[in-house]
């Protein structure tokens, strides 16, 4: 065998496995890009701290619902940023009477802690406990809404919790299929450590269930949306997005994403009354 394509070989098959340990040792912060400063408090926002399973302090922002009667939105937001950065999406839901906590994870927004798929689950059962337990709003007047990866975390609480509802903007049917479809040299199903697999979950929700996302998303493709929405169980509306992306689906002209949402609420509303 010539010397050289052996030297090659050798190169190749190296560079190869070192790309692949450096994935799997970089992989949460290549998934997580947390903003971890707190945001500066607003007007009508009451400061609900938590304590989760795993003994973590978190806060967040609570909005009560103004008109009593309505749900209150339990929201997840994605990878990035803090839920200061959500304010503009919830403003559409707390002016239409609906209560809003805008959930914020370990290691994100002033919170202290590691993120990972486990403690986020913790996170989410910490917030919705508080609402039961502290603010008493019944279980059944409680929408989960999951932006992105949020929707990881909203998929596995309506597994846990009976809501009335649950909206998922932009999600995945698992960590898997997306980062196989972004690094697909990698054999990351046995990679990953944070798997999110809401393919395996979703027909076990029985509360109705809203899906948002756009064509173009070159985060998480829509065939995964697609993939999600095949495997829950009516009832199920998915709607689509022809020129949506991944992070501008509240940006489109006469497409905007909220009044979507709202209309999926007010069913809620009609259903529960």
């Amino acid at each position: 065998m010539n010397k050289s394509f052996v030297t090659i070989l050798i190169f190749i098959t190296l560079f190869y496995t070192l790309s692949v340990v450096a994935l799997f040792t970089m992989q949460r912060s290549m998934i997580y890009f947390p903003d971890k400063s707190r945001p500066a408090p607003v007007k009508g926002a009451v400061i609900a701290k938590v304590i989760t399973q795993d003994q973590l302090l978190l806060e967040a922002w609570y909005f009560p619902a103004s008109i009593p009667s309505k749900p209150v939105i339990v929201f997840f937001h994605g990878n990035a940023g803090n839920y200061g950065g959500r304010l503009f999406k919830a403003q559409h839901y707390i002016g239409a009477g609906y209560g809003v906590l805008l959930a914020e994870y370990r290691g994100y927004g002033g919170n202290s802690g590691s993120v990972s798929e486990h403690g986020l689950y913790n996170d989410g059962r910490a917030y919705i406990d508080w609402l039961v337990n502290e603010k008493s709003v019944q279980i059944d007047n409680i929408v989960l809404y999951g932006e992105s990866l949020g929707t990881g975390v909203a998929v596995q609480m309506a597994t846990e919790y009976d809501v009335a509802g649950v909206s998922l903007e932009v999600p995945f049917s698992s960590l898997v299929d997306v980062a196989s479809n972004q690094y697909p040299f990698a054999p990351v199903k046995y990679l990953l450590k944070d798997r999110f697999m809401s393919i395996d979950k979703i027909a076990k929700i029985n509360a109705p269930l809203l899906i948002l996302h756009g064509h173009k998303d070159e985060v998480i493709p829509f065939k995964f949306a697609r993939k999600l929405f095949n495997k829950a169980v009516e009832p199920k509306k998915i709607t689509e997005f022809p020129k949506g992306g991944h992070n501008d689906l509240y940006d489109l002209y006469d497409f905007n994403a909220h009044t979507h949402v709202l209309g999926f609420l007010a069913g809620i509303d009609s259903h529960n009354k």
